[in-house]
């Protein structure tokens, strides 16, 4: 009489989160004995350093976001899961999820990123959206483009005006980039498109309530930029803080500035991962961890990226940009192999590669630390650089075709007005 096995249940590896952090965490546990449950609420990864060109009309969705299966159709270990989730339980290790799904596993990695934060003034959101997602970028673009489309049509001088006016809130480097571009679109790609109005009339109003923009930048390449974005047209407005932001424009310091199209730049909060853990975190909410990643008392958890806070080897906060989210997902994903096989691994360091910023065509700053770049140089190796991260070659294809074409013509092809905004259309721009 034969006797029926079982085979052992393979160690399970919940990540939350399908951004760089998340995505190379899954590329670094191949070949792993593990199952991994890959959760998001949208079923595609975005390309974020790029999302302020969709937002601009100077590229299209589909150039720098793709379909999360898609990645890792040919990763056998790896299940994908379109949800929400709304908890975390520590005791039964399980994932939550909205429609009261429960995930289990042996290792949870969090990586769920950040949104736009309002410093406590969350009633401003509808007025300024921020740029974290492919819904935000196209409702950035919508009103953008809507506003021009209204002021073609608007006999009131200061109504007029008022729709000509773009402010964007928060001077880092997606500010900078936002402000530069929008004003690259309404003096070198619209003005023959229209016939009632001077699209290079229009004001692109950047306000920093610091004293320099880029202020994570050395000194000499923060004036750099604000000179050339100054040369662009954009209006740099320095240590004045916003107090207001509604259907009528902006008011900062003690200025009120009438403008139909705000976008906000200035701030991030951590998604709401320390709640579900009931861990500490800092004012932004970004859980505090271990050297190692790892959340206090839990050493089967993992977080990374926006989510939490933790020291570079200088000291300072490991910013939250996309390499840090890189190399901190690749870390995770063979510090878990490391575990299953009983080895040691050492704390995480972080290596910065370096700090990135487009101002405009044949305009940009580098800071590699061991040298600075600036110009058309500095252009260049971040196009470059952001056209190696991409995702396939035919999007690398397509979005370098795209950059030569408004490099060499002005022309930008993605100017789509999609998707319904009743706070941007009828009641807001009329």
């Amino acid at each position: 009489m034969s006797e029926s096995t079982t085979s052992p249940r393979r160690h399970r590896v919940v990540i939350v989160g399908g951004g760089f952090g998340g995505l190379e965490t899954a590329k670094a546990l191949k070949g792993a004995p593990v199952d991994i449950c890959l959760i998001d609420q949208r079923n595609h990864h975005i390309f974020q350093p790029l999302l302020y060109q969709v937002a601009t009309a100077s590229l299209a969705t589909s150039e720098i976001a793709w379909p999360i299966r898609s990645i890792f159709r040919d990763r056998r270990d790896i299940t994908t899961i379109l949800g929400r989730v709304v908890g975390v339980s520590t005791q039964g290790r399980s994932v939550f999820l909205e429609d009261g799904t429960a995930v289990p596993y042996d290792t949870l990695v969090l990586a769920t990123g950040a949104r736009h934060a309002y410093f406590g003034h969350d009633e401003w959101e509808p007025f300024a959206p921020g740029l974290k997602t492919i819904e935000d970028a196209t409702l950035i673009r919508r009103r953008i483009l809507l506003a021009f489309e209204r002021a073609e049509r608007e006999q009131d001088p200061a109504r007029r005006a008022a729709l000509l006016t773009f402010v964007v809130v928060g001077g880092g480097p997606t500010g900078v980039e936002l402000a530069g571009t929008i004003a690259e679109l309404a003096r070198t790609t619209l003005p023959k498109e229209f016939r009632h109005i001077d699209t290079t009339t229009s004001r692109t109003v950047l306000i920093e309530a610091g004293p320099r923009i880029l202020s994570s930048y050395p000194d000499d390449l923060s004036d750099y930029a604000q000179t050339s974005l100054q040369q662009l047209g954009v209006e740099v407005e320095l240590g004045r803080p916003v107090k207001d932001c509604s259907a009528d424009g902006v008011v900062y310091g003690d200025r009120t500035l009438p403008a139909a199209t705000i976008i906000w730049a200035a701030g991030v909060r951590a998604s709401p991962a320390a709640e579900w853990l009931g861990a500490a975190a800092d004012r932004a909410g970004r859980l505090q961890v271990l050297p190692d990643l790892t959340v206090p008392d839990h050493p089967e958890i993992f977080a990374i990226g926006d989510t939490v806070a933790i020291a570079g080897p200088d000291g300072k906060p490991v910013p939250g940009i996309a390499p840090a989210a890189k190399q901190a997902g690749t870390y995770v994903g063979r510090a878990i192999k490391a575990r299953l096989a009983r080895k040691a691994f050492p704390a995480f360091v972080y290596k910065h590669q370096g700090s990135l910023a487009q101002i405009g065509r044949s305009r940009a700053v580098i800071d590699f630390g061991w040298i600075k770049l600036r110009g058309w140089l500095a252009w260049w190796i971040w196009g470059i650089a952001h056209i190696y991260f991409l995702i396939g070659l035919r999007t690398r294809l397509s979005v370098a075709l795209n950059w030569l074409w408004i490099h060499t013509f002005n022309q930008r092809s993605a100017r789509l007005i999609t998707q319904r905004d009743e706070l941007g259309g009828s009641r807001r721009l009329k």
